[in-house]
């Protein structure tokens, strides 16, 4: 994968924590609210159903005539289709201000209702011990007839008339007077809630009371103090990705840069600059990795060549140097009794040593410049022309040079001075090697022009062809040669993107010259 996609999809995961840490807790905590609605519905549900069966009046529960067998249950496609369901949501629930004080009723409290708060007292009892609810009963007309207010009147309530029209009903309103005990409780928006659920008593099918059931919802930290192994596991889980991604970031990335850093150390001190891959790796770090193993690879050929070079050089340079300073020396301790054609003898050498250590200069020169120069943008010669010239300059008796070229050959991609360089080395190097016959061929093949140079001359020894294109290597040192002219044409026509080899040849020479091809046809 691409380093930028990873580190995106890292800071990402980081931005969202927060998010998905806060929508956790909301989610938690309305699960929470739900959990305490049922709670309250199971209660009123209960309690309205005893209620029904204690109320003065009811019709008596009949039992079989086998009192030990329960009566059969009526069947149901879906059991859960009458089991009490929850629909309050803390993001969409309107929340009501807190509950008002209750009224002074036009008419007294039902009789039958306040034995049935009698009768079922101890029950609300039990059950307020237990949940730590507020549990109240009301008449047909929602006058309290249990709790500390008994006479006063609630029917004022939406949910309190919701369950006198025969249903159920529950709602979220302040509370006011709830005393935050814990520092982080203002996190929690069911801290200052109360949920207040009312449920009708229905004897006979008619509504005969109400059960007002109200209780504040479990509170958030309270449920994770609950649920701490579960909330553990989750932050551990979170902890435990966070060091995989940091173990994946660290083996992607960290180590490999590194590794690159060492490298470039030990290659800058002159050592040898090993580098291994890692088992791990982005497609950045992987092709930096190529292009410094490629770029180590060059600079290791650069300084061995360099090595070769300043040994050539040296040699090259002492033996001219060595013949000089000995004339010197020669003429300086005998030139009073040294014959008139001895002296005109040593500076002859003293002159031609000196003309060589002048060429080498001119063609270190040019091979520097050669070396390091690249093709100008736009670059284009034509070849034809070119070898026309070459071959009246070069041509001769004894020596000839025939072009065989096609018509509507390309233009090159090289420069005309720097062609025509090329070409004239190797037609030199013919003429030189005793060849009488020179013929240049080419053929194209759409994107590059091969221009082959045949001589019928004794060709190049076995043993040679491995040391043509080595710098100062020559078999014409006598007659002057430098051994500088075919590495400074190869490294004119690598420097246009092209290629210059020495092939098999039947008896002569053959070097094939490739250049890419630069612009339109010329004639």
């Amino acid at each position: 994968m691409r380093l930028r996609w990873l580190l995106l999809s890292v800071l990402l995961f980081a931005a969202a924590l927060p998010g998905f840490a806060a929508l956790s807790l909301r989610v938690y905590e309305n699960a929470l609210v739900r959990r305490t609605e049922a709670e309250v519905s199971a209660q009123a549900a209960a309690l309205a159903a005893a209620a029904a069966l204690l109320w003065p009046g009811a019709p008596p529960v009949t039992l079989p005539p086998d009192a030990d067998t329960p009566p059969p249950e009526s069947s149901r496609i879906d059991p859960y289709a009458a089991a009490i369901t929850t629909g309050i949501d803390l993001r969409s629930s309107v929340i009501l201000p807190d509950r008002p004080a209750a009224e002074r009723p036009s008419v007294p409290a039902d009789p039958a209702a306040l034995e049935a708060a009698r009768r079922i007292a101890p029950a609300i009892a039990e059950t307020k011990a237990a949940t730590l609810a507020s549990i109240v009963l009301l008449d047909r007309d929602g006058t309290m007839v249990s709790g500390k207010q008994i006479g006063l009147s609630l029917g004022m309530l939406p949910e309190v008339r919701a369950a006198l029209a025969g249903g159920a009903q529950t709602v979220l309103r302040s509370n006011s007077s709830y005393e935050h005990g814990y520092l982080l409780n203002w996190l929690s928006r069911a801290t200052d809630i109360r949920l207040h659920h009312a449920r009708a008593i229905t004897v006979g099918g008619e509504v005969v009371g109400v059960v007002l059931v109200s209780r504040s919802p479990s509170a958030l930290f309270r449920g994770m103090w609950e649920d701490w192994g579960k909330i553990a596991f989750g932050v551990g889980a979170i902890f435990a990705l966070l060091v995989v991604i940091a173990a994946v970031l660290a083996r992607t990335i960290v180590t490999p840069l590194e590794r690159l850093s060492a490298a470039t150390r030990a290659l800058a001190g002159g050592r040898s600059a090993w580098l291994r891959r890692p088992t791990m790796e982005v497609r950045e770090v992987q092709g930096l990795y190529t292009d410094f193993t490629a770029m180590a690879e060059a600079i290791e050929r650069r300084g061995r060549y360099l090595r070769d070079f300043a040994a050539s050089l040296s040699h090259e340079f002492k033996t001219p140097l060595a013949g000089i300073r000995g004339g010197i020396e020669l003429l300086q301790d005998h030139a009073a009794t040294m014959r008139e054609d001895e002296r005109v003898r040593f500076l002859s050498n003293m002159q031609g040593d000196a003309d060589r250590l002048s060429r080498l200069v001119s063609r270190l020169m040019e091979l520097a410049k050669a070396d390091m120069g690249k093709a100008s943008t736009g670059a284009q010669s034509a070849l034809a022309p070119v070898l026309a010239r070459l071959a009246d300059a070069h041509g001769g008796a004894g020596f000839a040079v025939e072009a065989d070229l096609p018509k509507g050959l390309p233009a090159l991609a090289m420069e005309e001075g720097a062609l025509e360089t090329v070409l004239a080395t190797l037609i030199e190097n013919a003429r030189q090697s005793g060849a009488t016959r020179l013929v240049v061929s080419t053929r194209g093949d759409g994107a590059a022009v091969r221009i082959a140079l045949s001589d019928n001359g004794p060709g190049v020894p076995e043993a040679d062809r491995i040391r043509i294109f080595d710098p100062f290597f020559t078999s014409k040192r006598e007659a002057g040669g430098t051994g500088l002219g075919l590495p400074i044409a190869r490294a004119l026509v690598e420097g246009c993107g092209g290629e210059l080899e020495l092939a098999e040849g039947d008896g002569g020479a053959q070097f094939v010259l490739t250049l890419p091809v630069a612009g339109p046809v010329t004639g």
